[in-house]
């Protein structure tokens, strides 16, 4: 929204104008009101004080710099106070690059965790420790150096960005590796746990999943590995850049530190990337929840290859039994077939022999019944009643001929023919026979 002035001149009043005669009241005053009136707020606080003292501003403003400086050390009195480094206190302010911030404003203990807050305390309380102002009231020599880092570390920390690419190199902050010898049993989750603390400040995934301990659970060790093998780090490594000339004229060469600090920062990165790979690594050859979870593995496989071996015997077993039983029903089956073909030739043979000897003893019949003949038979005769007894035996079934032989077992003489006549004519209705066919028994 833009806001534009215009200057307005007021008119003039007229030279006929008169106070007496044009002016014209809208209201009335009030009347006088009589009040006590009491001195009072900082500025007449601050004149009390100096008058009561008998102080000149310079000497009130010192004391009361002394008395914020124990106030402010009351305020932080739950706060351990981190003992100053002479060294430290005679840095060079324009070696600010390398000089810890946290250190120089002694909140080391809290670092990248350090809230906004904590800062700003923390700043103040070494304003009013080393202002130059308060050194010189005190008759102190010092230069101001160590206030100029105090003002830079401030002005870093209190910088998102700034304060991002610090930590992203912060080396103070890191929790270096426990031996093997270390991390052993219970301390291996305690020691390595500090550990990816420390790098999970650098993780653009949040929460990040912790190592857990040794009743974690398969799942969440494989969630932990699998996240920190494929860990997306935001590191940049910028706060080691070298210096960009800042001139105009000469532009190559600035152009060529560019270059440089990118190369730089890729050639950390790629090493951070590796670090934290043998980082992992040494952490999960050292964990041991991995080697029982492969022995449990071995254990699954194991117990699946018997169970899969053992199955596969026992069905090998039923089909070799199924074979064996197979074998012996075909075996039982090959004898009962035997047994029936013997049982059957035999029976075959004895009904041929029977039919035989049914065949003989209806020959022999016709022998003891002279052959059909009254008298004496002839030649002619007994040829004829040969061939109607061959022709008569050739029509009867085996039954009927076992039947017909037993009508004439025991039979002679007069009392065969009658027999065979019977028979004839069973035939002949039975249309096995023509009448008459039969010559010799008609």
């Amino acid at each position: 929204m833009s806001v534009a002035q215009i200057s307005l001149a007021l008119p003039a009043l007229t030279e006929a104008w008169s106070a007496e005669k044009d002016f014209k009241p809208i209201g009335q005053l009030s009347g006088s009101v009589s009040r006590s009136i009491e001195p009072v707020g900082p500025h007449f606080l601050a004149h009390a004080r100096r008058r009561m003292h008998k102080r000149t501003f310079s000497e009130d403003d010192r004391i009361q710099a002394e008395k914020n400086v124990k106030k402010v050390e009351e305020e932080d009195e739950g706060e351990i106070s981190e003992p100053e480094d002479p060294m430290m206190l005679a840095r060079d302010p324009k070696d600010w690059k390398n000089q810890d911030h946290y250190a120089v404003l002694g909140i080391t203990r809290y670092r990248y965790k350090a809230t906004d807050e904590q800062i700003k305390k923390a700043h103040r309380r070494k304003v009013l420790k080393h202002h130059p102002d308060k050194k010189a009231a005190s008759g102190a020599n010092e230069d101001d150096g160590f206030f100029k880092c105090i003002q830079k570390a401030t002005e870093v920390l209190t910088d998102p960005v700034k304060r991002r690419q610090f930590d992203s190199v912060d080396e103070a902050a890191d929790v270096e590796p426990p031996s093997k010898k270390e991390a052993q049993g219970k301390n291996f989750y305690k020691l390595w746990n500090k550990v990816f603390d420390s790098e999970a400040r650098f993780s653009k995934i949040q929460p990040v999943p912790r190592l857990g301990n040794e009743n974690s659970t398969r799942e969440q060790v494989e969630e932990f590995y699998n996240f920190w093998y494929s860990f997306d780090s935001w590191r940049t490594f910028e706060y080691l850049d070298e210096d960009v000339p800042d001139d105009n004229e000469n532009r190559d060469q600035k152009r060529h530190v560019e270059r440089k600090n990118n190369n730089q920062r890729k050639k950390r990165k790629t090493e951070d990337v590796v670090r934290l790979r043998k980082l992992v690594d040494d952490c999960l050859a050292l964990d041991e929840r991995i080697k029982k979870f492969k022995k449990e593995e071995s254990a699954q496989k194991n117990k699946k290859r018997l169970e899969k071996e053992a199955e596969a015997k026992r069905v090998a077993e039923e089909k070799e039994k199924a074979k064996e039983e197979a074998a012996r029903l075909a075996k039982e089956k090959e004898e009962a077939d035997k047994a029936a073909r013997a049982d059957t030739k035999k029976t075959k043979e004895a009904a041929k022999n029977a039919a035989k000897k049914n065949k003989r003893v209806v020959r022999g019949a016709v022998k003891d019944g002279n052959y059909f003949a009254d008298g004496e038979a002839s030649p002619s005769q007994i040829e004829n009643a040969l061939n109607d007894t061959d022709l008569l035996i050739t029509k009867l079934e085996v039954e009927d001929l076992a039947s017909f032989s037993a009508k004439l077992n025991g039979k002679t003489g007069a009392d065969v023919k009658p027999i065979f006549q019977e028979q004839v004519k069973s035939l002949v209705d039975a249309g096995k026979l023509k009448d008459g066919e039969l010559k010799s028994l008609a």
